[in-house]
């Protein structure tokens, strides 16, 4: 009979190790020196139910959404402009009354509060957002979605790993990264991908790569290096490749239940929700779905009640239908805008830019639900509590995702610059 030694004492002349439950046990009660504790910590780390995420989906809210309509309403003050408030499954924590879906699902979500910046410009903004670094002549920073797929293995997945679902007016860009990690733009899952059927007849289809084909070798001859850096040869062999994958099935929402299909929302966004989770489960490595609409400089009672009724149900949907797939756990959520509105309601029943402290939402993943960071001032100051800077929300996303964010990579100008500046935002990893 075999002897098994993490249950037997002594077993073959020597003590048993614990098992790491009990070795854990043993370190929370204080019994263990301290190397002891981080080595039971590192036991914690290699747990499978810890391992790092492989996929992050981005629900940009372009044009900036007011924190005091969705994560962060101050309920009874003058700042609220009589937004009502409503609880949320977390005890003491309070949402929007229009994100009553959402507030259900609090206990999946981590609210970062007190994010500030200092761009209040909407390029400038978007920029600082989707790269972690402000805009610089000297370098074209990537979006995470882009380091992402840089850092994370192919997965052999044939169709584009990092895709821009319904994307505004500056899309995720590769940066120095190159081109060739560029998101993959496309619209509305309700209609067709563009331009990955063949317009003429396969013969024809054929005889037109065959020709192609012939013209590049005719370029490449005496301009080999000019012919590798427009990569046209290798972005052909990609987009063929894609054309006939069966992962574009990915983008075909309609095979989903009706009743689905009605969960995530009779709309854009929601359709553009429920294809990200669809992609994650082919091995995309970054979805970005943009719902757009809300720079509302007048009437912002209004903007944000139908933007929120757009978001609540896909937001909620989706967390519901990944923890139900079974993707959950390797997946990280990120849910917010370019800045936050003012305190101040101005003339035209609107409220302006506001990088002085706004909100943002993290889930999935090792995130750790439930938890709020930070606060603003209910009395509309600029100051806030824990003040968190956008680099550290993608040192975060970076270590959630199993990625050094202080890594170094050269740009082009022969420039070291880190992943992400910022420090991980630590109480909200498990």
């Amino acid at each position: 009979m075999s002897i098994d030694p993490v249950d037997r004492p002594y077993a073959w002349g020597r003590p048993a190790l614990p098992s790491r439950r009990g070795f854990l046990t043993v370190a929370a009660a204080g019994l263990l020196t301290p190397l002891a504790t981080l080595l039971a910590r590192r036991a914690e780390a290699t747990d499978p139910s810890r391992e790092p995420a492989q996929s992050l989906i981005v629900l940009w809210l372009a044009g900036g959404p007011s924190q005091l309509e969705t994560f962060d309403p101050h309920p009874g003050r003058r700042i609220s402009a009589e937004t009502r408030a409503i609880e949320t499954n977390v005890s003491g924590v309070k949402f929007a009354a229009g994100l009553p879906k959402l507030a259900q699902h609090m206990s999946s979500l981590a609210v970062i509060r007190s994010l500030k910046s200092k761009e209040g410009d909407h390029e400038r903004g978007t920029y600082l957002v989707r790269t972690g670094y402000r805009p610089d002549p000297t370098a074209v920073h990537p979006a995470i979605g882009a380091i992402c797929c840089h850092e994370l293995p192919a997965a052999g997945t044939d169709i584009p790993r990092h895709i821009a679902i319904l994307p505004g007016e500056w899309p995720a860009r590769g940066g120095y990264l190159g081109d060739q990690y560029d998101a993959f733009q496309t619209g509305d899952p309700a209609g067709k991908i563009a331009d990955v059927a063949p317009q003429v007849s396969f013969p024809r289809y054929e005889q037109r790569l065959k020709d192609l084909e012939m013209l590049e070798r005719v370029f490449a001859r005496g301009r080999r290096t000019a012919s590798d850096v427009t990569m046209h040869a290798h972005q052909v062999r990609e987009a063929r490749q894609m054309m006939t994958s069966a992962q574009l099935e990915a983008f075909h929402i309609g095979q989903e239940p009706a009743e689905l299909l009605a969960a995530y929302g009779d709309t854009p966004f929601g359709r553009g929700c429920l294809a990200a989770r669809r992609l994650i489960e082919v091995g995309v490595r970054c979805v970005e779905v943009t719902l757009s609409g809300w720079d509302s400089h007048a009437n912002n009672h209004e903007v944000h009640q139908r933007l929120n009724a757009t978001l609540d149900p896909a937001f909620a949907t989706l967390i519901e239908d990944l923890k139900r797939r079974g993707t959950w756990e390797r997946t990280v959520i990120l849910c917010g805008g370019e800045f936050g509105r003012t305190p101040r309601i101005n003339p035209l029943g609107g409220r302006d830019h506001w990088p002085h402290g706004f909100s943002m939402a993290l889930a999935g993943g090792p995130i750790r639900g439930g938890l709020v960071v930070g606060a603003t001032d209910p009395q509309g100051s600029k100051a806030v509590e824990q003040p968190r800077q956008i680099g550290d929300i993608h040192a975060t996303i970076l270590t959630a995702l199993g990625i050094n964010p202080a890594k170094e990579l050269i740009s082009p100008a022969g420039r070291p610059l880190k992943l992400a500046e910022g420090t991980p935002v630590g109480e909200v990893l498990a």
